[in-house]
């Protein structure tokens, strides 16, 4: 194998390696002998191309991000009224969330840094800019039904963080079963039940 294609294979390895024990363990526990172990190389080379752990996570979250923002971005459909595109968009954050809850554990830790630790800046500014560019495809279809009538006059942006919000908070009561017990619900139909009232509250005649 040529240098630059062995480089290349033992950057993508370690990157494979990394994304599996990131986002299983969260960024605080993730231990860089067990990326390398999982990797087949030794921890040395890890640092041949990240210098630090840090560095290394916001790799594999930018990776991961691209493909995640694009999958938002194809549920875009010029053809949908915006009151279901918005739909549109929400139940993809659900089924998203439940084929892969692994990908959730970023957003785990940048909520929870009291008590896994502070993380460093560029881990919070990278996830920061997965947020907003999540936040603007949705923001961009609820200012569209402003424009044409179908939602009532709001700040698109504050909006689209609300649907967020709710979102976000739904989906973590998943995460432990005392959670499960007092949300009453199967998650798909409390959070079915969050979208719809969102956009009724959105619409120009809530009454439809």
């Amino acid at each position: 194998m040529a240098p630059r294609a062995k480089r290349e294979e033992s950057r993508r390895r370690i990157l494979e390696a990394a994304r599996g024990i990131f986002f299983e363990q969260g960024f605080e526990a993730a231990n860089l002998d067990e990326v390398a172990h999982v990797a087949g190389i030794a921890k040395g080379t890890i640092y041949r191309y990240f210098e630090s752990k840090a560095e290394l996570y916001v790799a594999v979250l930018a990776r991961n991000a691209d493909l995640f923002v694009e999958r938002m971005e194809h549920t875009v459909d010029p053809a949908l009224d915006p009151e279901e595109q918005v739909r549109r968009i929400a139940y993809f954050y659900f089924n998203h969330y439940t084929e892969h809850p692994e990908y959730f554990q970023i957003f785990w830790a940048v909520e929870n840094q009291r008590l896994i630790g502070a993380l460093p800046e560029v881990v919070l500014v990278a996830v920061t800019e997965v947020w907003e560019r999540c936040l603007a495809i949705l923001s961009h279809q609820i200012e569209r039904g402003i424009r044409e009538g179908v939602f009532r006059v709001a700040d698109p942006w504050p909006t689209a963080n609300l649907f967020w919000i709710m979102g976000n908070g739904i989906l973590g009561t998943d995460v432990h079963p005392e959670w499960q017990k007092l949300r009453g619900t199967e998650l798909k139909e409390l959070y079915e039940r969050g979208v719809e009232l969102l956009i009724r509250g959105l619409k120009a005649d809530p009454a439809d």
